[in-house]
């Protein structure tokens, strides 16, 4: 039986133009058909990481339930895989479309296991982004000495940090 469907990585291929385009409810609508494809192809992890850019894509379009219903479930696919990274990126994504839904509890909760994902993956710098989110959380949340900690916690799992960073590891740590 012939089909007219493009392979998964064609489809991932335009999706990627046109949410670099600017496009991102078009793009949206083609990272999920690539995560159908994959998913067909019996590709699961794959699929799920295609969920997760359809997820980010509809938040850029203010989309937030869309978009946490769209990564929901993706990271335990990347938890049950071992993969720590992908796991702490769909974590995050689920807790930025928490946030944008002002579900603040639910979205630190998702922010505190991205970290926890993230430093498993040795992967500093994506941990000191996502820590950087929580902390800001803690703050609108008048939790002043959390987003203290939580911002310490992130920077010091920065192996080359920038100048902003360095500025910021001095004044945290000299005045604790």
């Amino acid at each position: 039986m012939l089909t007219n469907t493009p392979p998964p990585q064609e489809i991932v291929d335009l999706a990627r133009r046109t949410y670099q385009a600017g496009n991102y409810l078009q793009a949206a609508q083609e990272f999920a058909e690539a995560a159908s494809a994959y998913a067909s192809a019996g590709d699961a992890l794959m699929s799920a990481e295609m969920k997760n850019n359809q997820s980010v894509a509809l938040l850029l379009v203010g989309e937030a339930q869309a978009a946490l219903e769209a990564s929901e479930g993706t990271d335990k696919i990347f938890a049950d895989s071992e993969d720590f990274r992908r796991q702490g990126m769909a974590l995050a994504n689920q807790a930025s479309a928490l946030q944008a839904l002002k579900l603040l509890k639910d979205s630190t909760e998702c922010y505190i296991r991205a970290g926890e994902a993230l430093e498993k993956a040795g992967e500093g710098d994506l941990r000191a982004d996502v820590l950087q989110q929580l902390t800001m959380l803690y703050l609108r949340r008048f939790k002043l000495y959390d987003s203290i900690i939580t911002l310490q916690s992130g920077l010091s799992g920065v192996k080359n940090p920038n100048m902003k960073q360095r500025l910021m590891k001095k004044i945290l740590f000299i005045h604790l």
